[in-house]
């Protein structure tokens, strides 16, 4: 009796589907969508900016600096818009260019 080992050979089907194959890549975003998130993004970094000082420069003096409008006031309100731009920018649909 001839016992000869036989390689196990498994056909495997193909992953990709033939129509998709022919499609183009695309980004995930349009342009639109990247132009909101980078609106959004230089909102943050507005906010962020607008935070920034009113120490003083003495450690022995209080510097009532801090608690002005723009740095208790706007610059949260900006950060938190710009963290609304980029969440819509990217819950936003992206337009699809059609043949029609």
């Amino acid at each position: 009796m001839d016992l000869k080992k036989k390689k196990n050979t498994v056909s495997r089907p193909a992953t990709a589907k033939p129509g998709l194959q022919e499609k183009s890549a695309e980004f995930a975003f349009g342009r639109e969508n990247y132009m909101l998130m980078l609106a959004g993004l230089l909102l943050i970094v507005l906010g962020f900016l607008l935070m920034i000082g009113g120490g003083s420069d003495d450690p022995n003096v209080f510097s009532e600096e801090i608690f002005s409008f723009r740095r208790l006031t706007l610059a949260p309100i900006l950060v938190l818009a710009g963290y609304i731009v980029e969440i819509f920018a990217i819950m936003k649909k992206p337009k699809v260019k059609g043949n029609a």
